[in-house]
């Protein structure tokens, strides 16, 4: 029997060709710039992710601290105490207000050891007894002062420019640095040795760029 020739061509026979090499080395160049494509696309989709969570993570307190502060803003004052007293309130003493008529001007005198000195808030008080003083607005509390013969005070600062104080009180229940809302408790009324004959009341204060206004010009007392 005659033998069949093998007609498989030998490696070595390939590698004699003049394609074999640069076939190789071709092959080789496109897998290695396939690699190199696919780690860019890769890299590429990373920092589109990370530049995309970057830019949400500091737009977030931005779009979110407007709201706070305009909300704040917009708020009106109100009365330091429970709306629903009002019927009941009395007005002890009055802001001093130059232009004010006499009488008014008269009740705004506070008077101690036959010395004389202008109110620079209002005196109120709800039939001689201890009522909740609430924050006239959403501020920080600024200044906690403990003095029994003046009578403590609180000091609040708010996001319009204004700033309440309420002195007379006890029980204090906020601590400087706190953030407060608007009708939150801050503590309770009482007498103190600066103004005696005004017995248990709130001596409320209003200020404008430190400087204080009259209480009524905000709220109808």
């Amino acid at each position: 029997m005659r033998e069949e020739k093998n007609l498989k061509p030998s490696p070595k026979n390939l590698q004699q060709k003049p394609w074999f090499w640069p076939a190789i080395y071709a092959g080789i160049a496109l897998a290695i710039l396939a690699l190199i494509f696919s780690y860019n696309a890769l890299v590429t989709k990373n920092e589109e992710r990370l530049l995309t969570e970057t830019v949400a993570t500091e737009e977030l307190p931005q779009q979110q601290q407007p709201i706070i502060e305009t909300n704040t803003a917009q708020e009106n004052l109100k009365y330091p105490f429970d709306e629903a007293l009002l019927n009941q309130l009395t007005v002890l003493q009055d802001f001093y207000d130059f232009s004010a008529d006499a009488k008014t001007r008269e009740n705004a005198l506070l008077v101690f050891k036959q010395t004389f000195s202008t109110s620079s808030g209002m005196s109120l008080a709800i039939n001689n007894e201890p009522f909740e003083v609430l924050a006239a607005m959403s501020g920080i509390v600024t200044k906690v002062k403990m003095d029994a013969f003046t009578g403590n005070s609180i000091t609040v600062q708010h996001a319009n420019g204004l700033e309440t104080r309420y002195s007379s009180v006890t029980d204090i229940v906020v601590k400087e640095g706190d953030e407060i809302i608007q009708g939150q408790p801050l503590a309770t009324t009482m007498d103190n040795d600066w103004n005696p004959t005004a017995g248990i009341h709130l001596h409320f204060e209003v200020l404008e760029n430190n400087e204080p206004v009259n209480p009524r010009k905000l709220l109808a007392f």
